[in-house]
C-alpha cells in the first residue's frame, strides 16, 4: 500500500508551478511588449510589466502591415500566416500519408532486399538536414521550383522517423486479422484503407501534431529558397522585422511573434486528447 505524504504532493505541486511559470513568463512578456508603444520599449528600464492601450493598433500593423508614426514600414502578416499554413498542413499530412504507404508496403508486402529498403529509410535519421541542404537545394533550383510552395514542402514531407513508427505499430497486428481480412475477399488496398487506418487514428493524430509544429517552424529551408516576399513564412517574416539597425520596433515584433505562436497552440489545445492517447495508448 502507498502511503501518501502530503509534502510530497506539495513540493510536486510547487515544482510543477516554477515549471509553468518559467515557461509563461516569456510569453507574457512578448504579450505586454505587443502592447505598448516602441518609445515605451526603448525608453523603459526594465521593460513594464503591465500591458499598454497600442494593443489594437499593433496587432493591425502585424496583421495587415501599414506605416508606423515613427515612418517605419511592415508587410502585412496575414499572407504569410497563410504561407506557414499551407506548409504546416503540406508537410503534416504529406508525412503522415508517404509513411503510412512505406510502412505498409515494409511490413505486408514480401519483395527483395525488404529490410535492405527500411534499413536504407532508417538511416537517413543519421542525416540532418544541414547535411543534406545543397544538394537538395541544387534538385529544387535546377527543376525551377524556388519561390513555388512545392520547393517549399517537398523536400521536407518524407520522415523517416514517422515510417518506422507506424511500422512499428503495424507489426503489433495479429495475423489473423490479415488471415480474416483475405478469407473475405478483401484485396491489400482495401485491408489498408478499411482496417488499418482506422486503427491508426490516433497514432496519426499525434504525428500530425508534431508534424504541423515541425513544417509551422521552418526557418533555414524558406531561408534559401524563397526570395519573392509573397512566399515568406511567418517565421522568415519575423526575422525579415529585426533590421539590425539602431532603431527596431520590437512592439510590432513582439504582436508579430504572438500572432505567429496562436495557430500551433490551437492544434495542441485542439487535438490534445488525440495526442495523448496516440502517445500512451498501450491496446495497439
Amino acid at each position: 500500500m502507498v502511503e501518501r505524504r502530503p509534502w510530497l504532493d506539495a513540493l510536486a505541486h510547487a515544482l510543477l508551478l516554477l515549471g509553468v511559470a518559467v515557461i509563461a513568463f516569456p510569453v507574457y512578456l512578448t504579450w505586454v511588449a505587443s502592447t505598448q508603444s516602441a518609445e515605451q520599449i526603448a525608453t523603459s528600464t526594465p521593460l513594464s510589466l503591465l500591458p499598454g492601450d497600442q494593443m489594437l493598433t499593433n496587432y493591425r500593423l502585424a496583421l495587415l502591415g501599414g506605416e508606423t508614426s515613427a515612418g517605419s514600414r511592415f508587410a502585412p502578416g496575414l499572407p504569410m500566416m497563410g504561407v506557414s499554413l499551407a506548409m504546416a498542413l503540406t508537410i503534416a499530412l504529406g508525412k503522415i500519408a508517404i509513411s503510412l504507404l512505406s510502412a505498409f508496403a515494409i511490413v505486408y508486402f514480401r519483395f527483395p532486399l525488404r529490410k535492405l529498403v527500411f534499413w536504407a529509410i532508417f538511416v537517413t535519421l543519421m542525416l540532418p538536414v544541414e547535411v543534406r541542404i545543397g544538394p537538395t537545394y541544387e534538385v529544387i533550383a535546377s527543376l525551377g521550383l524556388l519561390n513555388t510552395y512545392a520547393g517549399l514542402t517537398v523536400p521536407l514531407i518524407a520522415s523517416a522517423t514517422a515510417t518506422f513508427l507506424f511500422r512499428q505499430f503495424f507489426m503489433t497486428i495479429p495475423d489473423e486479422l490479415v488471415e480474416a481480412a483475405r478469407v473475405d475477399g478483401a484485396g491489400p488496398m482495401r485491408f489498408f484503407w478499411d482496417v488499418l487506418l482506422p486503427m491508426s487514428r490516433t497514432s496519426m493524430a499525434a504525428l500530425f501534431v508534431i508534424q504541423f509544429i515541425y513544417g509551422w517552424n521552418q526557418y533555414l529551408w524558406p531561408l534559401l529558397v524563397t526570395t519573392d516576399e509573397s512566399m515568406y513564412p511567418i517565421v522568415l517574416g519575423i526575422k525579415r522585422l529585426i533590421t539590425g539597425e539602431a532603431y527596431t520596433e520590437w512592439n510590432i515584433v513582439m504582436a508579430t511573434a504572438m500572432l505567429a505562436m496562436l495557430p500551433p497552440a490551437i492544434v495542441v489545445l485542439a487535438m490534445q486528447k488525440w495526442f495523448v492517447k496516440g502517445l500512451v495508448d498501450s491496446e495497439k
